[in-house]
């Protein structure tokens, strides 16, 4: 099984029509992770490390794309051309 990550769940519905039984086409619904508030979320005594944690309401979701991750084959990053698809793919 080949494992598609898309933003949109909208956009995960509509290509999994197309590409067909062999791919599994997931939604990351937007962010998925964000900086830790108040704990500091730069670590200035690790070469400024950065402190992230999972959104609380994609939780589930990101818990979803780790499950069917292990059991893939392969992994397709589909998230839009920007700095936030670009963060999710990261």
């Amino acid at each position: 099984m080949n494992l598609v990550i898309v933003e949109s769940p909208a956009k995960a519905k509509t290509i999994n029509k197309y590409l067909g039984k062999d791919f599994k086409v997931l939604a990351s619904y937007g962010h998925v992770r964000d900086l830790i508030p108040k704990e500091g979320a730069v670590d200035t005594e690790r070469e400024f490390a950065m402190k992230y944690q999972v959104i609380e309401k994609n939780d589930r979701h990101v818990k979803a794309i780790s499950s069917a991750l292990k059991g893939a084959d392969a992994l397709y990053l589909a998230t839009d051309p920007d700095r936030e698809g670009e963060a999710i793919s990261w």
